[in-house]
C-alpha cells in the first residue's frame, strides 16, 4: 500500500515546479499562440508543456502508474494507479490576462481519488488532500463551511462553453439561485470552485460539460473537507465531470433537491 500523504506532498512539489513555468509565460505569453480544439475550447503552448512536465516527473514518483491528461500527451495506461491532470485549469481566463487559473492532479487506486493538489497560481494557495487526512490549505487544515440553510449560501458555478443541449434548463436553474441564495459566483475554474467549497469560502458548487481532470482533485478536496460531492442523480462515485454538485452537509440535500428540479433530464 502507498502512502497516501507522502504521495500528495511530493506531487505537491512538482505542482510548485510547473507552476513557476506557467506564470513566467504569463508574464509575456502571445496570445498568437493559442489553438481552438473545439467550440470556445482554447489550448495553449503553455498547457502543452506543462502537462509535459508533470507527466515527466509524477512518473518518477510511482513508476506502475498510468495517466488521463487533458492535453494527451501520455497515454499510458495503469491497471491500478491513474493520475488525472489538467494542467492549466482556466486556460481562457490565462489567454485573456485574467488572474484565475489553476493547477489540478489527482492519483486515483481503482478509481477512487486518494490524493489530489490543486494550486491557485496566482493566489498563491496550494490546497491538498490525500484519502483519510483531510484538507489542507498551505499547510492548515481546511474545512467546508457550517452554513445551514441555502437561503443563508453562497454559490459557486460555470457556464457551459461547447455544450449547449441543457442551457436553457441551466439557466433556469441559475436564475432560481440568484433569487434564493446570497449569490452566484463565475470564476472559470473548476479546480478553484471546489477547492473554495472545500475550504468554505463558497456553500455549494454546480456545473454540467466537464472532464475527470477538471473535477477529480477538487472532489476529493471536498470530500476530506467534510462535505459532499455527486453528480445531478446523488451518485458520490462519479467522476466524469459531467455532472457536478459539491456542498457542506448542512444544505447537500435541499440543494441536489434544487438542481435536481432542473438539470434532472
Amino acid at each position: 500500500m502507498i502512502d497516501y500523504k507522502e504521495i500528495c506532498l511530493q506531487t505537491a512539489g512538482i505542482v510548485h515546479e510547473t507552476g513557476k513555468f506557467i506564470m513566467k509565460e504569463f508574464d509575456s505569453f502571445d496570445t498568437t499562440r493559442t489553438q481552438v480544439k473545439g467550440l470556445h475550447d482554447l489550448v495553449s503552448y503553455v498547457d502543452t508543456e506543462s502537462e509535459k512536465i508533470l507527466v515527466e516527473n509524477l512518473n518518477r514518483i510511482l513508476p506502475e502508474s498510468g495517466f488521463i491528461t487533458e492535453e494527451g500527451t501520455s497515454t499510458l495506461k495503469g491497471k491500478k494507479y491513474m493520475w488525472v491532470i489538467d494542467p492549466l485549469d482556466g486556460t481562457t481566463n490565462f489567454v485573456h490576462g485574467v488572474r484565475m487559473f489553476s493547477i489540478s492532479v489527482a492519483l486515483t487506486e481503482d478509481d477512487e481519488p486518494v490524493a489530489g493538489v490543486v494550486y491557485d497560481l496566482c493566489g498563491k494557495e496550494t490546497f491538498t488532500a490525500w484519502k483519510g487526512g483531510g484538507t489542507w490549505l498551505n499547510g492548515k487544515r481546511a474545512r467546508v463551511s457550517k452554513t445551514k440553510r441555502l437561503s443563508e449560501s453562497l454559490i459557486a458555478t460555470g457556464f457551459p462553453y461547447s455544450d449547449f443541449s441543457r442551457l436553457d434548463n441551466y439557466m433556469k436553474c441559475f436564475t432560481h439561485f440568484c433569487r434564493v441564495t446570497h449569490g452566484v459566483r463565475r470564476f472559470g475554474s473548476a479546480a478553484i470552485d471546489l477547492a473554495h467549497v472545500a475550504c468554505g469560502r463558497f456553500d455549494a458548487f454546480f456545473e454540467y460539460g466537464l472532464n475527470p481532470w477538471d473535477v477529480t482533485a477538487g472532489a476529493l478536496l471536498v470530500k476530506e473537507a467534510g462535505g459532499h460531492y455527486c453528480n445531478f442523480s446523488g451518485n458520490e462515485r462519479d467522476m466524469s465531470g459531467e455532472e457536478i454538485i459539491a456542498s457542506n452537509n448542512y444544505i447537500s440535500k435541499e440543494f441536489l433537491e434544487n438542481v435536481s428540479k432542473f438539470m434532472r433530464d
